[in-house]
């Protein structure tokens, strides 16, 4: 198959909207660790939390399966940049299933299913092993923070392709034209 020259409009679609929810949901998860009992919040910006959150997986597993599909463009850069690209957007998606599967694992550990902004129930398995949410708490925590390190390093890179090497990395996610 043929290489495309640029991201197609669903992938790019798909693309900004998961980085600006990451961003979000990062910035809302930090929040909700302070949020006691008495809040307004105490149970809303979790159960949001929560519902985003699989719909975010959702999209992500419909991201991957389309790309195959549709192909993607080739990464522009020397070796090293090609190869390190790779590994960044291999880690990325790496990541956020971590960050999925532990989030599933510590709303779930009490045998309740997440309720997903009330249309529908992801069922629950229960607690799976001894301090499942603790400790799914923590990979949780440690995976979102290295999300966002990898993030924005990836955007670093596509702004030093753009403005310094002058190529089509970010005009290929924007879906302006290529030069």
């Amino acid at each position: 198959m043929e290489r495309p020259a640029q991201y197609n409009l669903t992938l790019r679609v798909i693309h900004w909207l998961t980085a600006f929810t990451v961003i979000g949901m990062f910035a809302v998860g930090l929040w909700m660790v302070d949020l006691t009992y008495y809040s307004s919040w105490y149970k809303t910006a979790p159960h949001w939390h929560k519902s985003v959150g699989i719909l975010i997986a959702a999209l992500t597993i419909f991201r991957l399966v389309w790309k195959i599909v549709k192909g993607s463009p080739e990464i522009t850069g020397s070796t090293f940049e090609k190869k390190a690209a790779h590994a960044a957007h291999h880690t990325i998606y790496l990541l956020l299933f971590v960050i999925f599967a532990s989030g599933y694992l510590i709303s779930t550990s009490d045998g309740r299913p997440i309720e997903v902004f009330d249309w529908f129930s992801v069922p629950a398995l229960g607690e799976l092993f001894p301090d499942q949410s603790d400790i799914a708490g923590l990979v949780h925590y440690y995976a979102a923070y290295a999300l966002i390190v990898l993030a924005s390093l990836h955007a670093l890179a596509a702004l030093k392709h753009h403005f310094i090497d002058k190529d089509n990395t970010l005009r290929k996610m924007i879906g302006e034209k290529t030069l």
